[in-house]
């Protein structure tokens, strides 16, 4: 066997990594308090709020072609 052959991961390791991160979520979820996750929405909503009001409309304006925009202003 090849020094190189040792290190390439199957398909057992893969699992390995999948209840690896499982545990780590779970220990997460034990051990964070309630102000810790409301903090954690608290950070969601401040991202999330420019987004909305921003980057979403952005993109809009480059999609809506002008036509549909002076026929929706004349409805």
């Amino acid at each position: 066997m090849a020094t190189r052959d040792q290190y390439i991961p199957g398909p057992a390791c893969e699992a390995q990594v999948c209840r690896l991160w499982s545990a780590h979520v779970d220990a997460l979820d034990r051990h964070l308090s309630a102000k810790t996750w409301a903090l954690a929405g608290v950070m969601l909503v401040l991202i999330a709020y420019p987004v909305a009001r921003i980057v979403i409309p952005a993109v809009l304006n480059g999609i809506v072609p002008d036509v549909v925009r002076n026929v929706l202003n004349v409805i």
